[in-house]
């Protein structure tokens, strides 16, 4: 498999909030490049390339970083680690971008998606989703993007737990305990109801 996206930025020099609040006035995102090596690198990124490549990518996604130091470009495979965001417009204020080898294995937290009805919904049962993303090992480029859960097949008092995942190749789930994602829990009665009947019966005698 080959890295398909790649994203240009540039190696930003000033730091601090003078600086980056600048940098967003001109559509630049300042952020940072964690090397594999361990060093540290401020970078600047154009905000609409960017946004556009994180509805792609998201957090678990390998693309190319090709960075820009006065004209000399080196390029970096990649992994979008941390992205901070204004309060209220929601756009991106600051990323931070972490150095993989795609020879190593990286730890995740992929996102979860659910589909389909469950048997035991359809009987009057309630689907109890515990976790919106499950931490996965993998080699960066066989990392998934997400893991669907199919409950079509739950009924009442069924339980999937992180053991139970389905997972590609070459991916294994990180967990110390065996611990549920997703339940189909029977309806609790409404006590309103069960005193209504109670009620009932009691005019009844």
């Amino acid at each position: 498999m080959d890295i398909e996206k790649t994203l240009s930025v540039q190696k930003r020099e000033d730091c601090g909030k003078g600086p980056s609040g600048r940098l967003r006035s001109q559509e630049l995102i300042p952020g940072v490049f964690y090397t594999a090596k361990g060093e540290n690198i401020t970078v600047q990124a154009p905000t609409l390339p960017l946004e556009k490549l994180y509805e792609e990518v998201g957090h678990t996604t390998v693309f190319n970083l090709e960075i820009d130091e006065n004209g000399q470009k080196s390029t970096h495979p990649v992994l979008i680690w941390q992205v901070q965001r204004h309060p209220y417009k929601k756009c991106f204020t600051h990323i931070d971008f972490y150095g993989v080898d795609l020879n190593k294995e990286v730890k995740v937290d992929v996102p979860l998606e659910f589909v389909g009805v469950s048997r035991g919904v359809k009987l009057g049962g309630v689907l109890e989703t515990y976790r919106e993303s499950v931490r996965l090992s993998s080699k960066p480029l066989d990392m998934p993007k997400k893991i669907t859960i199919d409950v079509s097949d739950m009924d009442i008092n069924d339980t999937v737990n992180m053991a139970d995942l389905q997972l590609p190749a070459n991916v294994t789930a990180v967990y110390d305990q065996n611990f549920a994602v997703v339940s189909v829990l029977a309806k609790a009665k409404d006590d309103g109801e069960e005193g209504g009947e109670e009620g009932a019966t009691a005019a009844a005698e």
